[in-house]
């Protein structure tokens, strides 16, 4: 069952199937928007693929983001001094909360097992990618990627921006199972929250099922 938290901030795809922010080739899959991979602009397909709309994110506000964390006129640390993107986690946090959504750090010692799946919007891996000189010669270090995973109509899907077409990944077991061989690498899972407007509602680590909080 697609979580309470998706359906709040889920957009009208039929709104968003005839855009395109310029920001890299669309694919619609039943339904599904999914921007794929220019430049290193990894980290705003993720967030678009996660929100479901081209016009969440544009490159010129990720980048007005940069400047707003750290206001200097060059080599800002939070993209890519030639402008290609490749931002960092802290860009991607800033972009969220813009838009009411908090992430939320997975320590991957932990069994996904654990996670209360109703309470959580979306999904965010950061995973390495091994650079190249064109498609056949690697290059002796990588870079970091971003990818968005997301339930979508009670299926969940891999949205990476890499993949010709979303992904399906199955249903909440086989998601689990899943996020369980990627937690097994060197790949970073943050948990994206919708915030909660009535504080005094707030249940603490409602990310996690009740009988793992504390």
């Amino acid at each position: 069952m697609e979580s309470p938290s998706a359906r709040t901030h889920e957009n009208s795809l039929g709104d968003c199937e005839n855009k395109n922010n310029g920001n890299g080739n669309t694919t619609m899959m039943q339904g599904i928007y999914h921007e794929r991979q220019t430049r290193h602009l990894c980290g705003l397909h993720a967030l678009n693929n996660l929100f479901q709309c081209p016009d969440t994110f544009s490159k010129s506000e990720l980048d007005d983001y940069c400047t707003t964390l750290t206001p200097r006129n060059w080599l800002n640390p939070h993209r890519s001094w030639i402008g290609w993107g490749n931002y960092d986690v802290n860009v991607i946090m800033y972009a969220l909360q813009q838009r009411n959504c908090e992430a939320v750090w997975f320590d991957r010692r932990r069994n996904p097992q654990c996670l209360n799946l109703s309470a959580i919007f979306g999904f965010i891996l950061n995973v390495p990618a091994q650079m190249s000189l064109g498609y056949y010669i690697p290059l002796p270090f990588q870079m970091r990627h971003w990818l968005a995973l997301r339930c979508i109509n009670g299926i969940y899907y891999n949205l990476d921006s890499k993949l010709r077409e979303p992904r399906c990944l199955g249903n909440e077991e086989e998601f689990i199972e899943f996020l369980s061989s990627q937690l097994q690498m060197d790949h970073e899972l943050f948990l994206v929250l919708n915030v909660e407007a009535d504080s005094t509602q707030k249940v603490q680590q409602r990310w996690l099922l009740p009988q793992f909080r504390g």
